[in-house]
């Protein structure tokens, strides 16, 4: 990188270059050496902005959790209409830099400023009907459902990216060894379990529970 086009340096500097990098190198190739490198400075000076390591990750999921959007619904938005708004957003964020999933499933630490947000949402379902319980679960259920759905997602992109063939090879050779008949019946249907369809059939599932887990409470 030449001298004109350093950023100054500073804790968001490094967290939106790591973040950069990553799309280039993966979460694997990331070294503080690596980013003083790219930022054009030698390491020690990384750590008058971070700590360690773990808190430069932890920036950078944070950054990829708030560029998400957060909050409370809009005015007249459903709760159920707000989780599908706020689930595609989510997924959207994560897919936007590689090993995104990887990044956010390991953060340790949020900042404050997100804690907020996040305890906004809570007060917005609870203001629905909620019990501040039940808001908690039904937007960690969400939350680990989507990076779990975007874990395999960038896993096998990165699969396929390394070997283009190798997916269908093995589709093949479960073919020639005779697949049970609804296994591959539901395939040559498209019931394949990644992709918007699928992404979009478990968020439906998780909301109508969570709306029937929300009916039970009131009744009781």
């Amino acid at each position: 990188m030449s001298e004109t086009k350093r950023p100054a340096l500073s804790r968001q500097a490094l967290i939106e270059t790591a973040l950069r990098l990553v799309d280039q190198v993966g979460l694997d190739g990331l070294t503080v050496r690596r980013l003083a490198t790219e930022l054009g400075v030698k390491s020690p000076a990384l750590y008058w902005h971070i700590r360690t390591k773990q808190e430069l990750l932890d920036g950078m999921a944070d950054a990829i959790i708030v560029a998400a959007g957060m909050g409370p619904p809009r005015e007249g938005e459903s709760w159920q209409d707000w989780l599908v708004r706020r689930a595609h957003a989510y997924r959207a964020s994560l897919l936007a830099h590689r090993d995104g999933a990887r990044l956010v499933a390991n953060a340790v630490g949020l900042s404050p400023a997100t804690i907020r947000l996040f305890d906004e949402e809570l007060t917005a379902l609870v203001g629905c009907g909620f019990t501040p319980a039940l808001a908690l679960r039904t937007i960690s259920s969400c939350t680990s459902y989507i990076n779990g759905f975007v874990l395999r997602e960038q896993a096998e992109r990165q699969e396929s990216a390394d070997d283009p063939s190798q997916r269908l090879a093995a589709v093949a050779a479960l073919l020639e060894r005779g697949m049970d008949a609804t296994f591959l019946l539901a395939i040559r249907e498209g019931g394949s379990t990644l992709g918007d369809e699928a992404f979009d059939h478990g968020l439906r599932t998780l909301i109508d529970g969570t709306a029937t887990a929300l009916q039970r409470s009131t009744i009781h």
